[in-house]
């Protein structure tokens, strides 16, 4: 179990009794003290509305812990951590929902206290490139430790993976964050307990429920626990294929770590967060289009030691600063994740503080920031349109954000607590874009594509090179094929209203099929055949830089053999990623 040490911070203890009530953050503490009539934030410019879209009433949801994922349909999907239809009978395992931007909420699925589904959803789910939604459940499964589960956008739910699976729960147990799709196809994951020292784990879960620990945290058993334990947060794949995550605890302060993972479980401790600066990070990292990671921690910061928290940067090797710190004015405890926005700057929430008196500790934030650490505070939340945020943000393409508030609304009499939860949006007057399901693959990968007023498009472009295959499925939805000399860049939608720019790049992998001569000596000028090779940047041959290389095509590079090179495969680097060849180049005296 773990709870806070520090006066006035939230208090956690991961392993409760099924209710709203208790299951996390105790509402109690932070009861709101009146009802405002009218919704009043200061400082709001005229393209910036905030707008109640849905109040739960208990039965068709309770305690939306989790953010919303946009579906193919244009229209956003999020789950609900208690309520549902059987809520008379006692029976309240949650809902899955669909909504729309006008704020129709439709109930897809009641999740049910029983050993084959899913119970108790809190992590964010994930569109996958299937067009299915991918998830966690704190409860349910065969031994009550928690699922991963796929569902259908119709609300079809296929339980994968129940934790708890093996001996001891060495498979995980409490999956509180949800999990993402990595390149690779698969579903990677944390538990909050769990493994060989039931510290938690890092899963990867196959398409078809093949699960795999990668890492059990606190291995080998140390006092401190030095790689971290009891990780809250989920991950987030870099450009460099590794997988980044916050554990929320342990690490030589015990205020919890920064580490990177491979796909195969090669786990690197990247930074410890030391209390005065960070502390605690409950939300998953992101990367911004810069490649820096940003996060933000539930304490810390410079007004006091296990304060109010914080926003920070890091790099892909580590070494946090911080970047912001909460004075609870501006926000208390942040636990959602950032989202970068079209506009280059990151947007978040605090779960409470904020200049409303609404509620006692404050009913939370919604802020801007900027990458060099300039706050704006954007919304204040009052009881009667949500409080106790603890799920981020997500922009869709229309470039409105979305979000969920885990308590308020004015269904209070029909909820736990007094509190049901509710649905907004936020526009800032941004503009709309395109969201790539999958932003990497090579040449002759299909690409799904999200954004709106596709009937008619003209043409896909990828930096700038059109392809010729492209399939319009819906207004909301089309597919692409990377083009032959397709570049690493942003993705441009042609349609009747105009072009549509991607909000990340798509990265173009490079790939190696063949080089000749197969052998040589120093100076000997090897041809390189694939894909994909327009923007090689580096040749090695058995790891050491070719000096000379010419690109003479997107098929074909060639290069020298360096002084100093060692018999080994021959790799090529790009800004899409790297390829590296099947066979060994031998170097000769």
């Amino acid at each position: 179990m773990l709870t806070s040490q520090v006066p006035g911070l939230l208090t956690f203890a991961p392993v409760r009794s099924k209710n709203a009530a208790s299951i996390f953050p105790s509402f109690s503490a932070i009861a709101c003290l009146a009802v405002m009539l009218a919704i009043v934030t200061p400082g709001i410019s005229a393209a910036q509305t905030f707008k109640n879209l849905v109040k739960f009433d208990r039965t068709n949801g309770e305690v939306p812990y989790a953010g919303l994922a946009q579906g193919t349909d244009g229209n956003f999907y999020g789950t609900t951590y208690d309520g549902g239809a059987d809520v008379s009978s006692g029976i309240n395992g949650g809902t899955a929902f669909k909504v729309t931007a006008a704020g129709v909420l439709t109930v897809l699925h009641n999740f049910a206290e029983s050993s084959d589904d899913a119970d108790g959803p809190q992590g964010t789910l994930v569109l996958a490139t299937n067009g299915n939604f991918y998830g966690t459940s704190v409860f349910g499964g065969t031994n009550r430790h928690g699922t991963v589960f796929e569902m259908t956008p119709a609300g079809v739910v296929t339980v994968l993976h129940s934790f708890c699976d093996l001996t001891n729960c060495e498979d995980g147990a409490y999956p509180y964050a949800g999990v993402i799709q990595g390149t690779d196809g698969n579903f990677y994951g944390t538990t909050y307990e769990g493994g060989t020292t039931d510290e938690g784990t890092v899963f990867k879960l196959t398409p078809a429920g093949k699960l795999t620990v990668l890492h059990s945290f606190c291995v080998p058993v140390k006092a401190t626990c030095p790689d971290g334990s009891n990780p809250y947060a989920g991950l987030v794949q870099g450009t460099d294929g590794n997988f980044y995550g916050a554990a929320y605890n342990a690490g030589g302060d015990e205020d919890g770590t920064i580490f990177k993972i491979s796909s195969s479980g090669t786990f690197t401790l990247l930074d410890t967060l030391n209390g005065t600066n960070q502390y605690s990070a409950y939300a998953a990292l992101i990367q911004a289009n810069s490649g820096e990671l940003y996060g933000v921690s539930q304490g810390g910061g410079t007004y006091g030691n296990h304060s109010s928290g914080t926003v920070f940067e890091t790099s892909t090797a580590g070494k946090l600063s911080t970047l912001f710190s909460f004075d609870n004015t501006d926000g208390r405890n942040p636990e959602g994740p950032l989202v970068q926005g079209n506009d280059g700057n990151f947007y978040g929430t605090a779960y409470d503080g904020g200049n409303n008196d609404d509620c006692s500790y404050g009913c939370g934030t919604l802020f801007k920031i900027t990458s060099a650490g300039k706050l704006t505070t954007l919304h204040d939340f009052i009881e009667t349109d949500g409080y106790a945020v603890q799920a981020g943000m997500m922009q869709s393409t229309t470039g409105v954000f979305y979000g969920t508030t885990s308590a308020g609304g004015d269904n209070a009499s029909f909820c736990n607590d007094g509190s049901c939860g509710t649905i907004y949006s936020l526009s800032m007057g941004l503009a709309p874009f395109v969201s790539l399901i999958k932003s990497v693959g090579p040449e002759g990968s299909t690409v799904q594509i999200l954004g709106q007023g596709f009937t008619g498009t003209k043409s896909v472009a990828f930096d700038g090179v059109d392809t010729k295959t492209f399939k319009v499925v819906s207004a909301t939805y089309l597919t692409a094929v990377v083009p032959a000399d397709a570049k690493t860049g942003a993705v441009v939608v042609t349609t009747p209203a105009g072009a549509l720019t991607s909000n990340r790049i798509f990265r173009v992998t490079p790939e190696m099929t063949s080089f000749t001569p197969t052998s040589g000596e120093v100076g000997t000028s090897v041809t390189i055949t694939g894909t994909g090779l327009l923007q090689t940047t580096t040749v090695t041959f058995g790891g050491d830089k070719a000096t000379t290389f010419k690109v003479v095509s997107d098929t074909e590079v060639t290069a020298d053999v360096p002084t100093g090179a060692k018999t080994g495969k021959i790799a090529i680097a790009t800004p899409g990623g790297s390829a590296s060849s099947a066979d060994t180049f031998t170097v000769t005296d």
